[in-house]
């Protein structure tokens, strides 16, 4: 998989795919911010994937959006940490995990029915959280 470029070489980066698929990766980036946007509200939607999917989409479509979407103040250091560093800010896992407990607990104990598909999320919540646990994070705090 092709990475990303980094954020200095935005503005000599030349485009490889046509305009109508460059139109494809555009609307699919403006699509996962979108979904970003909404899971910074809904604990249930993941902001970070979707806002990776979108610099992804937005690399192979516009440099112009891409660079903005990279230099915004929320989300520009998670994703520019992603790209140069594959790690996550410690405090941003943390919050991560807690919200998917959270979420999935609420969602299991009050909305799902029936044991089996509460066994199912439950299973899903606990892989999800492992997943994000071993992420690295650079700036955790070291143990003794």
């Amino acid at each position: 998989m092709d990475r990303e470029p980094a954020a200095d070489d935005v503005r000599t980066m030349h485009h490889r795919h046509s305009f109508p698929v460059r139109l494809l990766f555009a609307g699919l980036g403006t699509l996962f911010v979108l979904l970003g946007v909404l899971g910074i509200f809904l604990p249930v939607l993941p902001t970070t994937p979707f806002l990776l999917l979108a610099a992804a989409c937005y690399a192979r479509s516009s440099r112009r959006i891409y660079h903005w979407l990279l230099h915004q103040p929320h989300f520009g250091p998670l994703l520019s940490e992603w790209r140069e560093h594959r790690s996550m800010p410690y405090r941003a896992k943390r919050k991560a995990l807690l919200l998917v407990a959270l979420s999935f607990g609420v969602s299991i104990v009050f909305f799902v029915p029936g044991w089996p598909a509460k066994l199912a999320m439950g299973i899903g919540g606990m892989l999800l959280a492992a997943w994000i646990a071993r992420i690295p994070s650079r700036d955790a705090p070291r143990r003794p």
